[in-house]
């Protein structure tokens, strides 16, 4: 159903229509006038409405196609709904079914339900349909489609005779036909149609149906690719988009362009594609943000004063939890330093004066094992006291960016290490184990502080000849410049391409990485598995073998060989080339890392250009042009903060709004392998002579509910008009009704005297089946007679 909605004129912002429930339908006909007097009925049986009536009625009844058996929940009656009584009852929409199947009769049990209602509300009371029924189909509809549809209507209702028709031929007949004229006009007719498209050829008042063509693209297929492209540009919106909410931006906001191309070249103004774009809002709770407060939509929002003092409560709560962890922190520093303490004097108290016996005794009074278990908890304390000390001493300025400063270091003795050991006893041996393991532990730390030393010195000397080799750089780079400004200028400006270039394939790789179907994604996986597939080879024994025995690979990895097949030794590495493939997997660091040092140096060129080139401005700097295709981008889809509801509820159509319809068009942009109707035109009129082309394109119809759509009769005249000479005249018109039309020309046919000649009898049905038909000019050629 069309629902005018008006637009927000401050913020041209269209809010979305909430469904409207559906009117009563109307009290069946008096059949009096009609009981008896065998008057047509007239049937267009469209795949989105079905249009009923008598073809005396001025106007027919209508609904749409579809039909509902459901079960009422007080009684528990059986129901048949049909039309908007649909969607009344959610319950139903669930086994909603409709007679069609794209573009093909195929439920036969929902157009037997549909002509049911169709029959009652024409308030016919009698056991049978007695009356002619003149009924559309599809251009070239299947034979199986019409046998079915015949068995129904003389079968089921017993109807005396059956006529089909196309329905884009029956509104050209409305729209051509004079009272009291034959019917003899000429004319190009396109048909669009719910699921496609037809193109019929009409001369002398008859439709060429061996050249006519039909296109796989209606009015469903562009409300799929309208919600496949909202999808896509919202793939996190927090509310669902039906179908039918599609169909009605579909209806309400999408067009046809002229010249489509042109149109989006405009578009790369950022200005010009936010003036064209159309903002749907859809619902959305108030006050969702906690941080304003209250419930949704309760209507308890927060002043700004207020939203300060609960942002400073915040901080000050913050800061009170920074202060309560630094206190627990020094608590247990001073814990740790006086279990040290205790500990420290412990043995230097008992361990010299107290005999081994006396000593492991106290130990085990004070809670440990053995000698070794107090020794390591000894050096796990003196470990954590030296660590927390470290961290006190940052947060109070006492180390410089982070490193540890070198204390000196006061020289320990070792007395027992020189002593025989033929000289000492078994304690004095243990103490001087202990000695030497102390001593290579001093001598190490005093090598790694030499080499710390040396380091220094040694990177103090490469800066100082970074730093040289830096001012020749620029001595000559300046000589560079004052020779030739203008080569000097154009050299770094191929430089500054090739960085950007090089960053911007960076990002797409990393693009491409991040998508499982891309090339790269599949090339690493390949990569990995080649790897795996490799070490299966090399390693043998590890896991389950077929015979229920655990293998015995333990150490693989660590030199034993134990696991490998043969002991084969494993000599990946020893090859530089080896090592390639894990450059070509671990590429995420690898661009990192690159993309710093080429944003480093492009900031270092550009600013040079700045400095020295005056046609150089910041408009050619890399930030700038980013930041140029960013506000393309947030044109093309606007992102708001995460607090706002409104906002990240609102869907932003731009080029959806011609990409659409231009499918009927190109139907490659959508992924159909068809041509459009330019295309298929001129293959249709390139099988008549000059003559009868110059009459088709002079009277070029349009006919059904998606020729309404803005311009696209001028997109048409603008297509066909460079395929034809200049000399032929090009005469587009649309249906003054496109929706009905079909079927006031069916009517309009009816009471004539030929329509009792086109109808095939029930007798004609019994003897040549149900799949045939009277061949007439407004008709299906094939299955007729």
């Amino acid at each position: 159903m069309d629902i005018d909605v008006q637009p927000s004129d401050d913020l041209a912002i269209t809010p979305l229509p909430f469904s409207i429930i559906p009117s009563i339908p109307p009290s069946p006909e008096d059949y009096t006038l009609h009981r008896s007097q065998h008057t047509p009925i007239i049937i267009d049986n469209g795949s989105t409405n079905l249009r009923w009536g008598f073809a005396t009625s001025s106007e027919p009844r209508y609904g749409p196609n579809i039909v509902a058996k459901y079960r009422e929940r007080k009684t528990n009656h059986p129901l048949m709904l049909f039309g908007d009584a649909v969607e009344v009852e959610s319950g139903a929409k669930t086994q909603a079914k409709t007679p069609w199947e794209g573009d093909v009769l195929l439920n036969f049990d929902a157009l037997e339900n549909a002509l049911d209602y169709a029959f009652v509300q024409l308030g016919i009371d009698t056991p049978t349909v007695d009356h002619p029924v003149l009924m559309t189909e599809r251009l070239c509809s299947p034979v199986h489609s019409r046998a079915l549809t015949s068995e129904l209507m003389f079968e089921q209702y017993s109807v005396p005779s059956l006529a089909y028709c196309v329905d884009g031929i029956m509104s050209f007949y409305q729209n051509s036909q004079f009272s009291g004229q034959p019917f003899v006009s000429d004319g190009l007719v396109i048909s669009f149609n719910t699921a496609s498209t037809s193109v019929i050829p009409i001369l002398n008042g008859r439709g060429v149906l061996n050249n006519a063509k039909r296109i796989p693209w209606g009015a469903s297929q562009a409300t799929d690719y309208l919600l496949k492209l909202i999808q896509m540009k919202y793939p996190n919106f927090p509310t669902r988009v039906s179908v039918a909410q599609a169909n009605w931006m579909f209806r309400t906001f999408c067009s046809v362009s002229t010249d489509y191309l042109s149109l989006l070249r405009s578009f790369e103004d950022p200005s010009i594609l936010r003036s064209h774009q159309k903002i749907i809002q859809f619902p959305f709770l108030l006050n969702s943000n906690p941080l304003t407060g209250g419930a949704a939509g309760n209507g308890d929002e927060k002043t700004e004063e207020e939203l300060a003092r609960i942002t400073e409560r915040r901080r000050e709560q913050g800061r009170k939890l920074q202060e309560i962890a630094a206190r627990n922190r020094i608590e247990k520093l001073q814990q740790k330093e006086s279990d040290l303490t205790y500990l420290l004097s412990l043995r230097d108290n008992y361990s010299s004066s107290a005999t081994k016996r006396e000593w492991d005794r106290k130990l085990r009074e004070e809670g440990f094992d053995d000698e070794e278990t107090f020794e390591d908890t000894l050096k796990k304390l003196e470990a954590d006291v030296k660590k927390g000390r470290k961290k006190e001493k940052e947060k109070e300025g006492g180390t410089v960016d982070g490193e540890d400063v070198d204390e000196p270091m006061e020289e320990p003795s070792f007395p027992l290490v020189d002593i025989p050991d033929a000289d000492l006893d078994p304690s004095s041996l243990a103490e001087k184990k202990k000695q030497k393991l102390l001593k290579a532990g001093y001598e190490a730390r005093l090598r790694a502080r030499k080499e710390r030393e040396l380091k220094a010195i040694k990177d103090r000397e490469e800066k100082a000849e970074r730093e040289k080799q830096r001012e020749l750089e620029e001595k000559l780079d300046s000589e560079a410049r004052e020779a030739d400004l203008e080569g000097w200028a154009r050299k770094l400006k191929g430089e500054q391409e090739a960085l950007m270039t090089r960053i911007k394939d960076r990002a797409k790789r990393r693009a491409a990485m991040s998508d499982r179907k891309s090339a790269a994604k599949q090339e690493r996986m390949k990569n990995i598995a080649n790897l795996a597939a490799a070490d299966e080879k090399m390693l043998g024994g590890s896991g389950t073998s077929k015979k229920g025995g655990k293998g015995t690979g333990k150490g693989v990895g660590k030199g034993t060989g134990k696991g490998r097949k043969g002991n084969a030794e494993d000599m990946f590495g020893a090859d530089d080339a080896d090592w390639a493939i894990y450059r070509k997997i671990n590429t995420t660091t690898t661009i990192s890392s690159d993309e710093e040092e080429d944003l480093a140096q492009l900031q270092q060129i550009e600013h040079k250009l700045l400095t020295h080139d005056p046609t150089f401005t910041n408009q050619h700097t890399h930030a700038s042009i980013v930041s140029q295709r960013s506000a393309l981008l947030n044109a093309f889809r606007p992102v708001y903060e995460e607090g706002d509801g409104a906002g990240n509820t609102r869907i932003h159509l731009t080029t959806e709004r011609w990409r659409v319809c231009e499918a009927w068009f190109s139907p490659s942009i959508a992924g159909v392998d068809s041509a459009g109707l330019g295309e298929v035109i001129q293959n249709i009129l390139s099988r008549f002579g000059e003559e009868e082309k110059g009459r088709l394109v002079k009277n070029i119809f349009l006919s059904g509910s998606p020729s309404q759509i803005p311009d696209i009769a001028p997109r048409l005249y603008s297509t066909l008009r460079p395929l034809f000479p200049v000399e032929m005249p090009i005469e587009i018109r649309s249906a003054n009704d496109p929706a009905l039309d079909a079927w006031r020309g069916m009517a309009k046919f009816a009471k004539t005297e030929e329509f009792a000649t086109v109808g095939m009898s029930k007798a004609e049905y019994e003897e040549m089946g149900g799949e045939r038909l009277k061949r007439w000019w407004g008709s299906n050629w094939n299955g007729g007679f």
